[in-house]
């Protein structure tokens, strides 16, 4: 992703970061669209300024009110869906509203506390506009976004809908569902957008989708009783008058248990029935994501596609096995899913980070493996793209692991990772070509941050000449690297001597050059080196 944060910094986020969900089996069998669009559901909480399960919960009350109203399965098919992907295309503008506004998420976050509408909403944006600038320039910006804002927000929202109905039509929902998503933005007064219909005009699935979003942002910040008064004063405006009068006639049953429940468990037990996703089917659904998470900026459109490409090629080359190579470039297409969670102001920005702002970015791995390690099927997958910032020497980030806690996999996406970023031009500095994208990755594994074996894989994937000689740590030739990795498996001087056809004395002189270069004094010692060093992997 955007590298503001150097593979070379050593400081990680200053707090700690917060576990995730409890480890799922390795091998859990299979994954559903439900759970695939549920978990993406969770990086667009992220995106709208709220927190993770909130399109779930909001779901669920969507299916209770589609329930209370005698509405048929296909129906309530449809609005389950509806409920976990509009908002996806609010993500795809974050540039656009961030040049605009500031923090995208801020804005998004403040957009539920109003009537979006006349007034109210120009009062939001007026507020919003320029907010980063000094008190002159922020007075100009404002005033020239006034001119301007009718058709400034028609073009965002009509872009917004477009995108999630992509999206739908990608991940294979209904056909009818683009037809639905369209009318995110519409009210019921006929004072929405895009086009400005009413009433009925909007499909039912959608009018209680916007509701149930609506309610559940103000149960949960407020109570009951504010996400009622709330209902009640967008009744005829905003909202359906009827599906209203049903949500506050019925609210404490509508929404009882539903603050304390498991939304994750509950809304994966209401979702509609469908046959388990695998092979080109989840791949296509995956793809998907991973171009959408890809808009979040358009200094990173296409990013993770050629990750995924990337990093398949260069395990195919490092021997990995099927199983493993599936899961390199699934990782690959969704490794950046968490970025929906940082705000475009940060992202976007030409100038250094604030120490704060490079805490919040280095959060975005944490966020992809969380939001992919809620599917159990996609436990390695989770595993792979958390870990694709860290490096060997500790300095990488969410969690600052170490050589030892990084397997083959995870090196290999880190490398494939780095390099296709330093392709890609970012508002802080130029694309480098490909000769000196090369150039910087064999930097990195000099200074020990990144691991030989897989920069060296992913160079020959990217077309690059093979390295003739490899840049080893503590000046060790290549011949001592073999001896090292013998004697890493426990194997004696003769041992070694036998598997390198040379003689036992030769075998010793490597060992003692190997302790003189590296500082070490017996076989533990010279392993954690090679562990540390990223010149010997157990599982390999």
């Amino acid at each position: 992703m955007a590298d503001h944060c150097s593979d070379g910094v050593a400081a990680g986020p200053s707090g700690k970061v917060p576990e995730g969900p409890a480890a799922m089996p390795r091998n859990a069998a299979t994954t559903s669209r439900p759970e695939i669009l549920a978990a993406l559901s969770l990086a667009i909480d992220l995106g709208l300024g709220q927190p993770m399960e909130h399109m779930l919960r909001a779901t669920l009350l969507g299916l209770r009110m589609a329930t209370l109203l005698g509405l048929g399965e296909e129906t309530s098919g449809r609005l389950y869906y509806a409920n976990l992907i509009a908002w996806i295309g609010c993500h795809a503008d974050s540039h656009e509203l961030a040049a605009l506004f500031g923090d995208d998420l801020a804005f998004r976050a403040d957009y539920y506390f109003i009537d979006a509408h006349g007034l109210p909403m120009l009062s939001l944006m007026l507020r919003h506009a320029g907010q980063e600038l000094p008190p002159i320039q922020r007075t100009a910006r404002r005033t020239q976004f006034a001119a301007t804002a009718n058709s400034t927000v028609k073009a965002l929202i009509l872009s917004h809908c477009r995108s999630a109905g992509r999206l739908a039509e990608r991940v294979g929902l209904d056909a009818d569902m683009p037809d639905i998503l369209i009318h995110t933005f519409e009210r019921w007064d006929g004072k929405g957008l895009p086009v400005g219909v009413s009433g009925i005009e909007i499909p039912m699935e959608m009018r209680i989708a916007q509701l149930a979003d609506t309610a559940e942002v103000f149960l949960r910040t407020a109570g009951l009783e504010a996400a009622v008064r709330t209902v009640r004063q967008r009744s005829g405006t905003q909202f359906d008058p009827r599906l209203a009068d049903v949500f506050c006639s019925h609210a404490a049953e509508l929404t009882s248990g539903l603050l304390e429940l498991d939304p994750w468990t509950a809304a994966l037990a209401a979702a509609p029935s469908e046959v388990c996703l695998s092979g080109s089917g989840l791949d296509a659904v995956l793809a998907a994501m991973g171009d959408f998470a890809d808009l979040k900026s358009p200094w990173t459109a296409g990013h993770s596609r050629q990750v995924a490409a990337l990093t398949a090629t260069a395990a195919a080359h490092s021997g990995c096995s099927e199983p493993e190579l599936t899961a390199l470039r699934r990782a690959g297409w969704v490794h950046d899913l968490g970025r929906m969670g940082v705000s475009n102001s940060i992202w976007d920005r030409a100038g250094p980070l604030s120490s704060l702002d490079r805490e919040r970015l280095q959060l975005y791995p944490f966020l992809s493996g969380r939001i992919l390690s809620r599917v159990p099927g996609l436990r390695r997958v989770a595993e792979l793209a958390g870990a694709h910032r860290e490096r060997l020497d500790g300095s990488g980030y969410p969690r600052g692991l170490s050589a030892g806690g990084l397997d083959p996999g995870q090196r290999l996406l880190g490398a494939a990772d780095a390099y296709q970023t330093y392709l890609e031009p970012r508002p802080h500095r130029p694309a480098l070509l490909a000769a000196a994208a090369a150039a910087r990755l064999r930097a990195e594994v000099a200074a020990g941050r990144l691991a030989a074996a897989a920069v060296e894989s992913v160079l020959v994937a990217a077309g690059q000449q093979e390295a003739r000689r490899r840049i080893l740590p503590s000046a060790l030739t290549a011949r001592e690297v073999e001896v090292l990795r013998l004697l890493c498996r426990g194997l004696d001087n003769r041992a070694i001597a036998a598997a390198l056809f040379i003689a036992p004395k030769t075998a010793r002189n490597h060992v003692e050059h190997i302790y003189g270069k590296t500082g070490v004094s017996n076989r533990v010692t010279a392993t954690l080196f090679a562990l540390d060093a990223g010149l010997w992997d157990r599982p390999a």
